[in-house]
């Protein structure tokens, strides 16, 4: 399930707008106070000034569809605005989300000519339109990953010629990011984007893009603490970007601050809505604040709420969107969201009778399959598990053969995990936890997304099921690290110390477990014990 959040950002690819018809220029009444302060100066006429910073302001939340509409509409305002069709192009690349494809790179080389027809005499605005043609121009066989470096070193060009031009130093961070090479363990991309974001920050901390890209730098375990201050920032400086609200979050999952988490989706849901009522786009995006959501409530005690999310989304719309090869986050949430919740409450058979939704990406299919061959291994039918292990193997060889690769990875990873529950289940310990072994080593280097269980902890799992709770002890420790205050992570320890007869530290568990669940009407038995165990003291 390691890939649940990568299937689910795409959502803020996906922009789901209302017909054209029905459409008004809603972007148009939002003011800095509730989209963030931006100075943009440009040499196009002085009516334009305003929007074309509302404009980046909107990219710098990743609203690209009403960035897109605001900067359209000054090209149309102003036909001598070079800067517009920047914008324009801009907002076509959804940088950290998607690998624009042949019909996008095609209408950004269109905007980028235009852009450069029109001849602006300022240095400043020339080298923003150089770096987009360094993105869009050239050979259309070019691989994203050359296109994304010649953007980040034009940028990177552009704010050193121009140091006194904030925006550029905060558009080269994000360059940065939205090039750094996949599964890097070093994160020095990241790492250099910090440096010069944080630079930024210190000087305008009122500014979104700078807070919302400090963020992406640090969303990783081993540097989630280094986001906190400007996740703390970022909702405050930008209110109405439903994923201004969101992005905080990243950081709160990262360090196990649920009722952060919970407050900063719910209030991204909401402000998505309220938006998707005006027909400003962006309907998809509360998918992805849902996801979020429904993990926190279930490391929290609030299982009626989670499964409140999950009943909610059946009542949900298709949102398919034909210019994203289909993409239905509703279709991905029906099949993410009940995997989730089984698998998380322990209720194996409910997660082994998990039935594949018809119409669902291959790709998420694969997800209840995987489901299903867990649920079966921890009931110890290891014949089932290895079947619904089988059906994953041709999903990531398929898309494979795509050169979905990323994807495809994502997907054989799962097919490995279920492998081992299945050997597990027949006995083949020493090869279930070597496997485990293997896939947290890899999941914690990489930094994997904070919304799945961790192979680590199921590797715990293992152990404490084998009657060895000193090492399923010394497992859980080392997962809490990379994924603190997961409610099976702080049981397991916690009962792990009790059976190794370490006692002070299982009710340093326990009590840490019912703090984490203070105020949950759960009646989760873990939850009872612990608190009848910390009574006896």
């Amino acid at each position: 399930m390691k890939r649940l959040v990568l299937l689910l950002a795409v959502v803020l690819v996906c922009s789901f707008t209302a017909p054209a018809d029905d459409e008004g220029h809603h972007h148009e009444e939002m003011t800095k106070e509730q989209l963030g302060a931006v100075h943009f100066p440009i040499s196009c006429v002085t009516g334009v000034q305003q929007p074309f910073e509302r404009g980046v302001a909107l990219l710098h939340s990743f609203w690209y569809e009403e960035a897109e509409k605001q900067f359209a509409q000054i090209a149309q305002d102003d036909p001598h605005c070079a800067m517009a069709h920047w914008g324009v192009a801009m907002s076509l690349w959804h940088q950290l989300w998607n690998h624009p494809d042949a019909k996008i790179i095609k209408k950004g080389q269109a905007e980028i000519k235009k852009a450069k027809s029109l001849h602006s005499s300022d240095d400043r605005e020339r080298g923003y339109i150089a770096a987009m043609d360094a993105f869009y121009g050239g050979a259309k066989e070019r691989d994203y990953q050359s296109r994304a470096e010649a953007y980040s070193k034009a940028m990177e060009a552009a704010s050193q010629r121009h140091p006194e031009d904030r925006e550029a130093a905060v558009f080269y961070g994000l360059s940065l990011l939205a090039s750094a090479p996949d599964r890097d363990a070093t994160f020095a991309n990241q790492k250099k984007a910090a440096a010069v974001l944080e630079k930024v920050f210190a000087e305008a901390p009122d500014h979104p893009g700078v807070a919302h890209y400090l963020i992406h730098s640090y969303d990783s375990p081993q540097m989630a603490q280094l986001g906190l201050p400007a996740a703390r920032r970022y909702a405050q400086i930008a209110p109405a970007a439903p994923h201004a609200l969101h992005m905080p979050s990243h950081i709160f999952a990262r360090l196990g601050l649920w009722q952060d988490d919970i407050d900063s989706n719910l209030a991204s849901i909401a402000a998505t809505r309220k938006t998707a009522a005006m027909h400003m786009g962006g309907e998809g995006h509360q998918f992805h604040a849902m996801d979020f959501l429904q993990y926190a409530y279930l490391q929290s005690g609030r299982e009626a709420d989670a499964q409140g999310l999950i009943d909610e989304i059946k009542d949900m719309p298709a949102m398919k969107d034909a210019r994203y090869g289909n993409f239905d986050p509703h279709m991905s949430a029906m099949v993410t969201f009940p995997a989730r919740y089984a698998l998380e409450l322990h209720h194996w058979p409910e997660a082994t009778a998990l039935t594949p939704v018809p119409g669902a990406d291959p790709g998420d299919t694969a997800i209840t399959y995987w489901a299903r061959a867990i649920g079966a291994a921890r009931s110890g039918n290891a014949a089932q598990a290895h079947k619904e292990a089988a059906e994953i193997e041709p999903i990531y060889k398929n898309l494979r053969s795509q050169k979905r690769v990323y994807f495809a990875e994502f997907v054989e990873r799962e097919y490995q995990e279920a492998e081992a529950w299945a050997a597990y289940a027949e006995g083949k310990h020493d090869e279930a936890l070597k496997a485990l072994r293997a896939i947290a080593e890899t999941e914690e280097a990489e930094g994997d997304e904070p919304l799945a269980i961790p192979a680590r902890e199921m590797l715990a799992d293992m152990l404490l099921e084998m009657n060895q709770p000193s090492q399923a002890l010394t497992e859980y420790e080392a997962d809490l690290k990379f994924n603190p205050n997961r409610f099976n992570g702080l049981y397991g320890a916690a009962h792990s110390a009790e059976l190794a007869d370490k006692h002070d530290q299982a009710n340093t568990y326990y009590a840490r477990l019912i703090k984490v669940c203070d105020g949950a009407k759960s009646d989760r038995p873990e939850l009872s014990r612990a608190r009848s165990l910390l009574a006896q003291k």
